[in-house]
């Protein structure tokens, strides 16, 4: 994966849980079908997947799930607020099979900039797999600074930034100050997507395409190729989803759609709750709308 830049779109993988327990089959099953829809690669045990709940044991068997059953590359989510935790996460998601790896920043902790690059860095030069840096300040409580982020994508196995931020001065100026590097920004907002690519983001870390894996992926390589009316016409047809998949904590509403769908039960681990039945109704009403509609372009 070091010889090929990060783009397209890369789901952001749910963990299906039954009766408290990893559901494998399912998550296996999970893994297939996104794959068959055409993504670019697997993203688990990311916030998405619940990794705050998982045991490093299960961690990385799911990792491994993953990896059985496909050919696309898995970046395995692998970061922690803790420097040696995440070097230990790391070096077992890539002794599973990982081909990259998502390292959020650390949380709680809030680090100034040197400590955070230093955090990045210990991982980067201790495991030799392309790294993902992860911008998500409303989780973290702390932003990666783009000094920071710069400074990193120096370093031959720092390849891209997931920006979740909502900020686009910060996004912009890490893309346009990264240009001579071999490295990539992803959106990590569903909703801010179409107009990062704009910008020149090369691809997405998706909570949606979860759901709508084809929609999605046409969506960004449309924008990728340049075609930014087809582009447009898909994210006007998924906003509505978008939107809804984050009226409640990520991954609350995603687990529902998908049990809607019939990709398994909706279960989430605690502390996390059901959906309401509120949002869960005008969730089964869009995922009904986009049923009926075809892929408009």
């Amino acid at each position: 994966m070091t010889n090929e830049p990060l783009r397209g779109v890369y789901p952001a993988m749910t963990t299906p849980f039954r009766d408290g327990s990893i559901d494998y089959e399912q998550l296996r099953d999970d893994a297939r079908r996104l794959e068959a829809a055409g993504v670019d690669g697997l993203v688990p045990v990311g916030s998405t997947g619940e990794s705050a709940t998982l045991s490093h044991d299960e961690h990385v068997r799911v990792v491994e799930a993953v990896v059985d059953v496909v050919d696309v590359p898995v970046v395995a989510g692998a970061g922690s607020n803790a420097t040696r935790e995440a070097l230990e996460l790391a070096r077992r998601s890539a002794d599973a099979g990982a081909d990259a790896l998502l390292l959020i920043s650390p949380y709680y902790n809030k680090p100034e900039p040197d400590g955070m690059e230093a955090h990045y860095r210990a991982v980067a030069d201790e495991v030799d797999l392309p790294q993902i840096l992860y911008n998500v300040p409303s989780r973290t409580g702390r932003n990666v600074d783009v000094e920071t982020a710069v400074s990193l994508a120096s370093h031959e196995n720092v390849v891209g930034y997931k920006a979740a931020s909502g900020d686009f001065g910060r996004i912009g100026e890490v893309i346009e100050r990264t240009t001579d590097e071999e490295f990539a920004v992803l959106s990590g907002d569903d909703a801010l997507t179409l107009p990062m690519l704009a910008v020149g983001a090369t691809g997405a870390i998706s909570v949606a395409a979860n759901v709508e894996p084809e929609r999605t992926c046409e969506m960004v390589e449309h924008a990728l190729s340049g075609d930014f009316e087809s582009a447009r016409e898909l994210h006007r047809e998924l906003g509505p989803l978008f939107r809804e998949l984050f009226v409640e904590t990520n991954p609350i509403p995603v687990k529902a759609a998908m049990e809607l769908r019939g990709y398994g039960p909706g279960e989430l681990r605690s502390p996390l709750s059901p959906l309401s039945d509120e949002h869960r109704d005008d969730l089964a009403a869009i995922l009904d709308e986009l049923d009926r509609t075809e892929v408009s372009a």
